[in-house]
């Protein structure tokens, strides 16, 4: 009788424990919904990922970074599409789109936008040295689609090409990939996942439209000069946060002062720490400045 109490015991002390762990996660979870309350924070996500200067090692550390956000979403249960990925000439990518599909997908990873910096030994040198490389992450929300925007037809050029990407061997011999150039703004989109062109065009249409509401919005802001500061260049200086593989193994971002020892547990997706110390800091107003602070690689 004795031992089947003790059996019980145990069997109730790990329900109690389960129970606990998940109240925390709800808890979280209420107090991070509780600091997304922006006007788009609930909309799914549009992200491009680009190199700085520094050739194969940039575009290596993008296909990086490209695969960390893909690792965060499946962990988040988000759904994602590659909807644009141009590869390096060597190495890595010279650049990439996707979308996120998921609650609240743009105020989180809205935390991610700025310069990411990373200083390794080098795969690609022989004599083995240390390389900073740096790549730029975008992100904006995916509208809806009573969001007016003006796009009209005089304004754009349309070009269509051969995919560079999977999408079996179809996509080698049509030219079903859609470059959008919105010619009063410069922007340039583009989208080569789909096997139809028609569909192609309606991605790169899409991405094109927040493109532009977010260049409204920041022509509003710097009207009343409530912009919050000047672009920065994808170099040293200017990054958001550092991911150090060598001398020693560190990631910090430089915003919130958070640091994580293992670097390759946060390059396979594990972000949620940075992200809610960045919403943590900026809903009380104490973001630091991107950048370096003496002392950091």
């Amino acid at each position: 009788m004795l031992f089947e109490w003790a059996e019980q015991g145990e069997a109730v002390d790990d329900d109690f424990g389960r129970a606990l762990d998940e109240l925390q996660a709800e808890v979280e979870a209420a107090e991070t919904k509780k600091m997304l309350g922006g006007e788009h924070d609930r909309s799914n996500a549009i992200v491009t990922i680009h190199p700085g200067a520094g050739g194969t090692e940039s575009q290596d550390w993008a296909e990086m970074l490209l695969r960390m956000y893909l690792r965060w979403t499946e962990r988040r249960g988000f759904k994602r599409e590659v909807i644009d990925l141009q590869p390096g000439d060597d190495a890595g990518i010279k650049g990439a789109t996707l979308t996120v599909a998921g609650e609240y997908a743009y105020g989180l990873l809205l935390a991610e936008a700025g310069v990411h910096r990373l200083v390794r030994i080098s795969p690609f040198d022989q004599a083995a040295r240390r390389h900073t490389s740096f790549a730029s992450v975008f992100v904006w929300p995916e509208l809806p689609d009573d969001v007016e925007i003006a796009i009209e037809e005089k304004d754009l050029r349309v070009d269509t090409y051969r995919s560079s990407g999977a999408g079996g061997q179809h996509v080698n011999v049509t030219d079903s990939a859609v470059r959008i150039t919105h010619l009063p703004t410069g922007i340039v989109v583009s989208c080569q996942n789909e096997r139809s062109q028609h569909r192609n065009r309606d991605a790169a249409m899409r991405v094109l439209k927040a493109r532009l509401f977010d260049l409204r919005m920041k022509e509003q802001q710097a009207r009343l000069e409530q912009l919050g500061g000047e672009k920065k260049d994808i170099a040293f200086g200017s990054q958001i946060r550092s991911y150090v593989l060598h001398p020693y193994q560190m990631v910090k971002d430089h915003r919130t002062k958070e640091q994580v020892g293992d670097i390759n547990r946060v390059l396979d997706g594990d972000l949620d720490g940075f992200i809610k110390a960045y919403l943590m800091r900026k809903a009380s107003g104490t973001l630091a400045q991107a950048g370096t602070e003496d002392g950091d690689v």
